[in-house]
């Protein structure tokens, strides 16, 4: 290890350690989402955005105080943002490898080869599978025990979206501007619906159906029973944003600065929110619990928008553009920033609780489980702090 590596490890400690005000009492602000349906139990986060519906809500609740408990040397960025099962952290890797680590202390069970580099796609694990997709536009299915290949699935273009898996059916977005949905035990191709440009977004589920907003400034909703499309919105920009299901709506944000709600009733957008002086695209996936939706924009800030109306609550501003999607757990918000500095904010205030120096930009998206936090960073580190 290097003298610099080594003080960026002993620095970040430090901070996880003093990062908290030791003044701030969380226990009386906090709203648990355990007992909701979109939470995931809470020592798992099996994919991304912690459920299908894809409102980044853990029951899981981290200490007040946090600290570092491991770091991993990937080798290469991390932009895929960590799932949580079974004990064990399944995360990609731009060398073109999945890592199966132990929660407990990063220990390395495994890895696996995908011969082409891992972007943002981000693994989902079910039965004792773990699916992901890579650049060359393969997903995989693994398993999850010893990490032996089970199948793979090859697409006509690039996968950036993450896989979601409905009962005996996995779906993923392909830059070859299809939507797939597979057979889970054997990868067999079920249907696939043609759109008019790239999927770079993974699909929410809710009620039978699947929901993306894509690269053709559409968004769809379709029938997972048969591929079938039941409605399709209209919305104006390119997005590489994932929406979030709640209340009958979807929540997504777009290159044209602005994050929208559509509304399944009406097929409609009910609001549009852009911030009065900041115009920058959003990016990442938002977050949607008890009222509130939390967006990360390139603007360097997190926005906190009331569900209802799109009005902000608030905002926080970071040092750079937030391409993390943001993971409510406790009444707080865990969200990362290409600043290199993984923000804990209060998540009906936006007000800072802590802040931990990771020493490199953080695009992937915390995974929140069992009281611990997991995020990948560009340098090609894995940490877990709680």
């Amino acid at each position: 290890m290097t003298r610099t590596r080594r003080a960026v490890l002993l620095a970040l400690a430090r901070g996880l350690a003093t990062g908290l005000v030791a003044s701030v009492t969380l226990a009386a602000q906090r709203v648990t989402p355990g007992a909701t349906a979109e939470a995931p139990a809470p020592d798992r986060w099996p994919q991304f955005r912690g459920n299908p519906a894809l409102t980044g809500v853990s029951a899981s609740i981290p200490p007040d105080r946090l600290s570092l408990l491991w770091s991993y040397e990937a080798g290469e960025a991390v932009e895929s943002s960590a799932a949580i099962a079974g004990g064990r952290v399944f995360v990609g890797v731009a060398s073109g490898t999945v890592l199966a680590l132990n929660l407990a202390d990063g220990a390395l069970a495994w890895k696996y080869a995908t011969e082409q580099p891992i972007g943002e796609s981000s693994p989902a694990v079910a039965d004792g599978v773990v699916f992901i997709g890579d650049l060359g536009g393969v997903l995989h299915a693994v398993r999850a025990s010893d990490g032996v290949r089970l199948w793979a699935f090859r697409t006509g273009g690039e996968i950036k979206s993450s896989p979601i898996v409905v009962g005996d059916r996995v779906l993923i977005g392909s830059y070859d501007a299809r939507l797939y949905c597979l057979s889970a035990s054997d990868g067999r191709l079920l249907w696939t619906l043609k759109t008019d440009n790239y999927i770079h977004a993974t699909p929410a589920v809710a009620g039978g159906m699947a929901y993306f907003s894509g690269c053709d400034e559409v968004f769809h909703a379709v029938r997972i029973a048969d591929g079938t499309e039941a409605f399709r919105v209209r919305f104006g920009a390119n997005t590489g944003a994932s929406p979030a299901i709640a209340g009958g709506r979807a929540y997504f944000g777009t290159f044209n600065n602005e994050v929208l709600a559509v509304d399944f009733a009406t097929r409609r957008i009910v609001w549009r929110y852009a911030h009065k002086d900041r115009h920058f695209p959003f990016y990442a996936s938002p977050a949607v619990v008890n009222g509130l939706v939390v967006a990360g924009g390139r603007d360097k800030m997190v926005h906190g928008l009331d569900q209802k109306t799109g009005r902000a609550r608030w905002t926080f501003a970071t040092r750079a553009r937030v391409d993390s999607s943001p993971v409510v757990a406790g009444g707080r918000v865990f969200v990362g920033s290409s600043d290199g500095r993984l923000y804990v904010l209060d998540a009906q205030k936006g007000t800072k609780l802590a802040e931990f120096d990771a020493g490199a930009p953080l695009s992937a998206s915390p995974a929140i489980a069992a009281g611990r936090v997991v995020i990948g960073s560009q340098d090609g580190r894995i940490i877990c702090i709680g």
